[in-house]
């Protein structure tokens, strides 16, 4: 079993996980291609580290998002939490079963400084860049 942390707004995945309404928690069977179960949990109050600390607590793998800076990434990887950015805003049950099957398409991360159609100084898209996250 793996678990998959969706941060959403709306039903759907959240551009950015630090504005995020609520988390889908997707345990999978990864084998098989399956989700098992899904739970919607509303995350602590949002500062510096909480969230991936939280969300290395729920056991959870992997969060797959619209984007999020570098210092967020290196503090997921800590907690052991893999990170997929760029996923488009989906239902959390379908991103799942994209990435599953290897079918999911991301677009690059939206917080990433060198991504694409960001212009001078990039990261337009980061609402918590320089947060230290």
């Amino acid at each position: 079993m793996m678990k998959i942390a969706i941060p959403t707004a709306g039903g759907l995945l959240c551009a950015h996980f630090g504005h995020c309404q609520q988390f889908a928690i997707v345990e999978v069977d990864a084998d098989k291609k399956e989700i098992l179960k899904t739970e919607m949990v509303t995350p602590p109050m949002h500062e510096p580290g909480v969230l991936p600390r939280w969300l290395g607590e729920l056991n959870c793998q992997l969060i797959i998002a619209g984007g999020m800076g570098a210092r967020a990434i290196t503090l997921f990887n800590q907690q052991g939490v893999g990170v997929v950015c760029g996923a488009p805003a989906k239902k959390p049950d379908e991103i799942v079963l994209e990435y599953l099957r290897g079918e999911l398409i991301t677009s690059g991360n939206l917080c990433d400084e060198s991504s694409p159609g960001q212009g001078q100084g990039g990261g337009g898209n980061c609402g918590n860049r320089g947060r230290g996250f």
